[in-house]
């Protein structure tokens, strides 16, 4: 349901407006830094400070969207950047709003979350389509507005992170288009979570098919499936660039050797680089982990016969990213290295594992239940019997089944501290003492079936916090 909000009057935004000259963005002078400087301080000081200010209009917000987009200024990336978040938490483009329930639905509770959708407000993103394509395109260059392919243009940017930050000077482009990326997920965030909050109270697919993230994926203009493989690159890229941490914040010597004013630019650059690349690859995961939600939701609308031809099938993300972890071995580790949502981790280890483990029916030497690899505890059930291991080990290496153990593990531990672990369809029946004598187990029988090979680094820090939470809840 839309409704309509109050913008700034006329007024404010010509007198706003009048310090910023919108016809000279192709231009870099220190007069134009100066004025959109004080373009960013009259919008903050006018939308932000005021406690009832109304939100500022389209062209503002379309003003200070084309100074992150075009700027080499870090000073005036950074400020715009942080107006932006800034402005879209104060002026949400969708958002929740509680109204009473009609007389028919008051057997509950008398409250209910109504999804309020801002028609007319702005947003970074462009889907027309009752335009041409030329036209649309020369429209969208001309506003600075992104469609699917400039988005998924941008992540394919990120995969480059290393190579472009190794370059004898650093150059505010890069940095520029990754705090660019990490605008545009936040945007996308505003606008996917409360639909989803609703759709789970109403089943309301239409909810969910006109969000941002779904128009982007459904669009023609890109591969969806190519959009997947380069959210995974990009992660492990900028994870492997966060590891090696080549810019320490410590200025290099072509850096040294060059001008005052260049070198202090590129050593802020070099400083503030680490902290982004990290920010970034955790948006990646957040978007990743939107899109196999909405995967989730479009599965589940689509079983109660809500969705229509309209929408189109594809396969889901998560069938996306186990393939490409099975078939491009040199992502697998970096990959579980880097992801850090404890839930998808877990989920996808156990149905990555979950392809090895033999079809046969295993009988344990504590249980004569067959064994379930649809759950952590089944899964090192099965590698807690010396042949289930040799026979998985043969297909994956001992490595590989150390590395995704032990990972698993770490994500039982954080979803078990998050208090995730009452339900049993994340942690089946066993407990964590269970789930500690099977990894003891398991890495036991692992070790048996190469004698070669010892256990590796990580997964003896794993095996270590096993036993210490055995013992200490005995």
């Amino acid at each position: 349901m839309g409704t309509k909000r109050r913008r700034g009057d006329g007024g404010m935004e010509e007198n706003t407006m009048a310090i910023l000259d919108t016809s000279c963005f192709s231009k870099s002078t220190q007069h134009l830094a100066d004025d959109r400087i004080s373009f960013l301080e009259a919008v903050r000081s006018g939308f932000i400070v005021p406690e009832n200010a109304s939100a500022p209009t389209n062209k503002m917000y379309q003003a200070i969207f084309q100074i992150l987009k075009v700027e080499t200024s870090l000073g005036l990336i950074m400020t715009s950047y942080q107006l932006l978040l800034e402005l879209d938490k104060r002026f949400p483009r969708v958002y929740l709003s509680e109204t009473e329930k009609s007389e028919s639905c008051k057997s509950s509770s008398l409250l209910h979350n109504e999804l309020v959708v801002v028609e007319e407000a702005w947003s970074p993103f462009s889907f027309g389509s009752n335009v041409s394509s030329s036209e649309k395109e020369d429209n969208d260059k001309n506003s600075g507005l992104l469609d699917a392919t400039a988005f998924h243009l941008l992540i394919e940017d990120l995969i480059k992170v290393s190579e472009e930050a190794n370059t004898e000077v650093l150059e505010s482009k890069l940095l520029r288009n990754m705090l660019l990326f990490l605008y545009l997920v936040n945007v996308l965030e505003g606008d996917f979570v409360p639909r989803s909050l609703a759709f789970t109270e109403n089943s309301d697919w239409i909810t969910l098919r006109e969000s941002l993230l779904n128009m982007i994926l459904v669009s023609r203009k890109i591969t969806y499936k190519g959009l997947i493989k380069d959210c995974l690159s990009a992660m492990c890229e900028l994870s492997r660039f966060s590891t090696d941490n080549r810019h320490d914040g410590k200025p290099t010597e072509t850096e040294a050797k060059s001008t005052e004013g260049t070198e202090n630019r590129h050593i802020a650059i070099a400083i503030a680089l680490p902290d982004v690349v990290k920010c970034t690859c955790d948006a990646v995961q957040k978007l990743l982990s939107m899109i196999i939600e909405l995967d989730s939701f479009k599965k589940a609308a689509d079983l109660e016969g809500r969705t229509t031809r309209a929408d189109g099938t594809r396969t889901p993300a998560m069938e996306i990213i186990l393939d490409e972890l099975t078939y491009e071995k040199n992502i697998l580790f970096p990959f579980f290295q880097a992801f850090n949502k404890p839930e998808l981790k877990l989920d996808m280890i156990v149905q990555y594992l979950q392809k090895y483990i033999p079809k046969t029916s295993v009988r344990t030497r504590r249980s004569t239940d067959s064994i379930d690899g649809s759950t952590f505890g089944g899964v090192l059930k099965c590698f807690s019997n010396v042949n289930n291991a040799k026979a998985i080990t043969k297909k994956i290496s001992t490595e590989v089944a150390q590395l995704l153990i032990a990972h698993a593990f770490q994500a039982y531990i954080l979803l078990l501290s998050q208090r995730y672990t009452e339900s049993k369809e994340k942690t089946g029946d066993n407990s964590l003492p269970d789930i500690c004598n099977d990894m003891i187990s398991a890495f036991t029988c692992i070790k048996k079936t190469d004698g070669h090979t010892g256990l590796l680094p990580f997964a003896k820090e794993a095996l270590f916090t096993a036993s210490i939470m055995l013992s200490s809840s005995s």
